[in-house]
């Protein structure tokens, strides 16, 4: 048989999406799941959302566009980060993509050579693992504590920089952990990137997604309006449950976005013009629906934490963003892998070993609250049961 690559040996694919597949052979021999594993929202697209791709169907936007992006696109971004981030990027810093999970590969394969680092956080988001290692690139890790409340320390970043990083990604809120990063934490990570002229991916898929009286995001992107050195990677899918629409969009120094530009031409020729009719009316539109999903959110997020600390064997902090929680098990005395099967088998309960999203995952798993309250009540009383019955 033939060889493949060595790169398509390394790639990782993310664990979600195989649990998830697993999930649904089991559910398809019978067996009711809970399900926690995948970060997908259980709300309907909103309408107002639908209605206009619908219309730019109609109106026969069916055709290629520029594979940058339609300048309506381009134009309502830039008037939706003046608002919520403090400065206005020029039409020329926006690049329309297939979703935010390809921006880490545009971001990772234009602005890093192979053998060169990468710091980035551990637990990560896996694709920023499976892209860095399919690039030859090498990770750096900075672990997530639980003592900080899972946010990066600056000092951990610095004390990993050395003249072979080109790049730092961050991510806040945060995949799997749902910590917020303070302004001083990030202006300090920014300004680390500078003294030692390196880029800075910042990961904003869930910034709408903040908990509390303030509900107030930051983004370090406000520190150099992404003219030099900041690159801020966004989405739809979880916000405006849109998973399925696959629409994202990246804004970065003007040279930095072309050449993204072109490896997005190279490969996916530009993204469907309907679909980003639908991403205008998403961030210009009616917002009383998203205003609704995050508020209903928060109270799955407290009703989610409230009933994991009250199993015995399990502690959780209460995150302030995105719809994960990242729960201690080590309690249980079994390892995070070996609970996520138990719950999986036994308890008929699907979530994340956190391992599966780095090192500093070891004894933790992830539970997405994407799902109505009703099935976080059922989920936490099989797992309540399973365990008890177990003797724990």
């Amino acid at each position: 048989m033939k060889e493949l690559s060595k790169a398509s040996y390394r790639l990782l694919g993310q664990p979600m999406f195989k649990l998830l597949a697993r999930v649904q052979e089991l559910e398809r021999q019978g067996k009711d799941i809970v399900h926690f594993e995948i970060g997908d929202p259980d709300f309907a697209t909103p309408n107002n959302i639908i209605n206009a791709a619908c219309t730019a169907l109609r109106n026969n936007e069916t055709h290629y566009t520029s594979s940058m992006g339609l300048h309506d696109f381009h134009v309502a971004v830039c008037d939706t980060t003046e608002i919520s981030r403090g400065f206005r990027p020029d039409i020329e810093q926006v690049l329309v993509t297939p979703g935010a999970n390809i921006i880490i590969y545009y971001a990772v394969r234009c602005l890093v050579d192979p053998g060169y680092d990468v710091i980035l956080p551990d637990p990560y988001f896996p694709t920023y693992r499976s892209v860095i290692e399919f690039c030859s690139v090498n990770p750096i890790y900075v672990p997530l504590r639980e003592k900080n409340a899972f946010r990066m320390n600056p000092d951990d970043v610095r004390d990993r920089i050395t003249d072979k990083t080109r790049l730092i990604i961050i991510n806040s809120p945060h995949n799997p952990c749902g910590s917020v990063m303070t302004q001083e934490e990030l202006d300090a990570v920014y300004d680390i990137a500078r003294e030692h002229d390196v880029y800075l991916l910042s990961d904003e898929v869930y910034s709408r997604m903040i908990y509390g009286p303030s509900r107030s995001f930051y983004s370090p992107a406000k520190r150099d309006r992404c003219q030099e050195r900041t690159i801020v990677a966004n989405g739809f899918s979880k916000a405006f449950a849109m998973t399925g629409w696959r629409l994202g969009c990246v804004i970065g120094p003007v040279d930095v976005i072309e050449k993204m530009g072109l490896l997005l031409q190279t490969t996916s020729s530009c993204v469907s013009p309907f679909i980003q009719r639908a991403g205008i009316e998403a961030i210009k539109g009616d917002q009383s629906e998203i205003r609704n999903m995050i508020r209903e959110y928060e109270s799955r997020r407290d009703l989610l934490v409230e009933g994991l600390n009250g199993i015995p064997g399990i502690t959780c902090l209460k995150p302030g963003g995105a719809f994960y929680v990242f729960s201690n098990i080590q309690g249980t005395n079994m390892d995070d892998e070996t609970f996520s099967r138990v719950m999986l088998e036994d308890a008929g309960v699907a979530l994340l070993p956190g391992s599966n999203f780095g090192e500093a995952g070891a004894g933790y798993v992830r539970l997405c609250y994407a799902t109505n309250k009703t099935n976080i009540a059922r989920g936490i009383e099989r797992m309540k049961r399973c365990l008890k019955k177990m003797g724990v």
